[in-house]
């Protein structure tokens, strides 16, 4: 986790889109998705899963959990979005 704080996370789809995160120590998080669009919310580590609470632009009740890896700068790996489609997702170096 330590490596993601000063870094981008980036989430490529199928079709070439990308969303950026970024997640801050405190909890908070700021995203950019496919079309630009910022969001904003909470973040926290359950066990093995990293969850993600929307709560701007729209407050959303739901988490989104996913796999928690451990990454580095360069580190490359797969997970599902929140409607299930496939992702590559990688840790880029900067915010």
């Amino acid at each position: 986790m330590e490596a993601a704080f000063a870094n981008t996370i980036v989430s490529t789809y199928l079709d070439g889109r990308s969303a950026k995160l970024w997640l801050d120590r405190d909890g908070r998080y700021r995203g950019e998705g496919p079309s630009g669009d910022a969001s904003s919310g909470r973040w926290k580590a359950e066990g093995s899963r990293l969850c993600l609470t929307q709560a701007r632009p729209v407050p959303v009740p739901l988490s989104y959990c996913t796999a928690l890896v451990d990454v580095a700068v360069g580190s490359i790996w797969s997970t599902r979005s929140i409607f299930g489609e496939p992702l590559v997702v990688r840790l880029v170096s900067g915010r």
